[in-house]
């Protein structure tokens, strides 16, 4: 996601298939903790009230196999801080997708070789897996926007415009308007108008597969729809291909010229 780095939370609010999204079964979240563990996975862990994070690794589960273990920290006044947590939002890497899970509050474990906490397993774990399809993220000086038409069936009639946050060949993501429409996995839309700079509107069907709640470290959030082309034109997916290889390029060239 674009702004995976600067995110504290992404919660899977609906979707038309939440397995691909959520690990529920104690057995495979048991499995993926000691995955975890042995690859040494860097975790930043989120510490809430507050805005306290740290940085810690994942050190197992213990024998009974109810309860996860976290490294501590070199600082004595983090340990504290994370004593009195009542939430600890964890954020990894595991082979490039992206594991996110909650943890309660954790009890500091005695040991001799520094800070350890246990905390009860979490009840479910997501995962963000790579795409399906190639995708940008849209540049986020140049807004580029969806038009959607509305009928009596979504209780609000004309067209609502709502920018794309990310696009590929297979589909868009949007950002969901704070009031006057809600979307949720199953809608379609027909007449779509997608509009890329330098380029006449692409005409689109769109059906929505997917909402996610996104939370920045301020706090901030928003609403991200995932929504997939149905019976998307050659030459629609040409101009689309396009745009994303005229914006790659571009984003390769600035790259460069920073080094």
């Amino acid at each position: 996601m674009a702004t995976d780095d600067k995110l504290t939370r992404v919660e899977l609010l609906q979707a038309d298939d939440e397995s691909r999204y959520l690990l529920r079964d104690p057995l495979e979240i048991v499995h993926l903790i000691r995955m975890l563990a042995a690859e040494r996975a860097l975790v930043t862990a989120y510490l809430a009230p507050g805005s306290q994070s740290l940085l810690t690794m994942v050190l197992g589960v213990t024998s009974g196999e109810d309860a996860v273990l976290l490294d501590g920290s070199t600082s004595e006044a983090i340990n504290r801080q994370v004593e009195l947590a009542e939430r600890i939002t964890c954020i990894t890497h595991l082979d490039k997708v992206r594991v996110q899970f909650s943890l309660g509050t954790p009890s500091r474990q005695a040991t001799g070789n520094g800070a350890v906490f246990s905390t009860a397993l979490p009840t479910e774990v997501l995962r963000l897996q790579r795409r399906d399809f190639f995708r940008l993220n849209t540049p986020v000086a140049q807004t580029v926007l969806c038009s959607i038409p509305l009928d009596t069936r979504h209780g609000i009639g004309g067209r609502v415009e709502m920018r794309i946050l990310d696009i590929s060949t297979g589909g868009i993501a949007v950002a969901v308007p704070p009031s006057g429409l809600a979307l949720v996995p199953g809608m379609s839309f027909d007449g779509c108008q997608l509009k890329l700079p330098a380029s006449e509107p692409i005409s689109a069907q769109l059906t929505v597969r997917n909402v996610f709640r996104l939370v920045t470290r301020n706090g901030t959030e928003m609403l991200r729809a995932g929504c997939q082309f149905t019976g998307l034109s050659p030459q629609a997916e040409g101009m689309i291909q396009r745009y994303i290889m005229k914006n790659e390029k571009q984003r390769s060239a600035l790259a460069r010229s920073r080094h």
